[in-house]
């Protein structure tokens, strides 16, 4: 099979997150049938997702002659070697699942289970706002924050598959413990609850009396646009905080871009404009001048595209 599979190969890529699980037919990077979301939680585990998954996986193949591969992204520790997921923090009942396995059994496609930031990074770095770079770090902004790393070209995994982990990098060697215990993890600084936290707390302190959703990243991103001073607080500590992450990667890796994405990353240019002014405050000009900081292309589609990328490549592999 491998030798007639070529990057113009149709995949399904899926992108599995605590909410929702997303997927579709793939060529390259254009989703030719995206299919309605399952809900996530409606599954009590991994066994009935993974089943349903595998019929609607085999009704994709009977409409689109010539899937070749399987891609799965997941929000956790994954190892793309077995196809076996060791966890997912944020999703009950996912610890030590055979994915691989099971998507095989169930639909007779060479099929593999990647880390979702992992799937975001590929997509980004083939199609989108990577293309072209040579070193890159991709970072996903939301609930938690993912990364993936380009490293001369290639997706850099790890020892155990796990290289890429920015959100669990420690910014404070005394700050806030993190779900693995580790202390001062930029995840706990940046993720969209810490942000909505953050908010509340300051606009009680001021006395104002606020909505909950208004509190919420989108919302905040609104009010700073008008002027609220509060806001404009959030995203000022915010962004100090990110800059923070992210120069320690640089100083480690000297990349030569970085793509963020996810739902902050919406922002614009009151994410983009400060991060970079103080990331440029923090790094040697050797460090910074052929740096660029750029949001992610595919927003809510590079899971499904980076799934259905990585699947391939594996596939031609084996």
């Amino acid at each position: 099979m491998s030798s007639r599979i070529t990057s113009a190969s149709l995949a399904v890529g899926i992108d599995m997150g605590g909410t929702t699980v997303k997927y579709g037919v793939v060529r390259g990077h254009e989703i030719l049938d995206e299919r309605p979301e399952l809900p996530t939680p409606a599954f009590k585990g991994p066994k009935p997702l993974l089943k349903e998954l595998c019929v609607r996986i085999n009704e994709l193949r009977k409409k689109h002659k010539g899937i070749a591969a399987v891609g799965m992204g997941v929000p956790g520790f994954a190892d793309i070697t077995r196809g076996y997921v060791h966890e997912l923090t944020n999703v009950p009942g996912w610890q030590r699942v055979h994915v691989s396995r099971t998507l095989t059994v169930g639909t007779g496609l060479p099929s593999y289970v990647e880390n979702d930031a992992n799937a975001m990074c590929y997509a980004e770095f083939l199609h989108g706002a990577g293309k072209g770079a040579v070193n890159m770090i991709a970072v996903t902004l939301g609930t938690g924050v993912g990364g993936g790393l380009i490293l001369n070209g290639a997706l850099y995994r790890g020892s155990t598959y796990g290289a890429g982990e920015i959100g669990q990098m420690g910014i404070d060697h005394a700050g806030r413990r993190g779900e693995h215990g580790n202390t001062g993890a930029l995840e706990k600084y940046v993720g969209n609850r810490e942000v909505t936290a953050r908010a509340r707390e300051l606009y009680a302190k001021a006395r104002c009396r606020v909505a909950a959703e208004d509190c919420e990243p989108r919302a905040l991103s609104a009010a700073a646009r008008r002027g609220d001073p509060i806001a404009l607080k959030v995203w000022d500590e915010f962004t100090t905080h990110l800059a923070a992450g992210l120069c320690s990667v640089v100083w480690l890796l000297n990349p030569d871009r970085i793509v963020i994405g996810g739902g902050i990353a919406r922002a614009g240019k009151l994410l983009f404009d400060p991060l970079k002014a103080k990331m440029k405050a923090q790094l040697a000009e050797s460090f910074r001048s052929h740096l660029k900081v750029v949001p992610a292309k595919f927003g809510n589609d590079a899971g499904i595209i980076g799934s259905a990328a990585v699947a391939l490549d594996l596939a031609r592999r084996r």
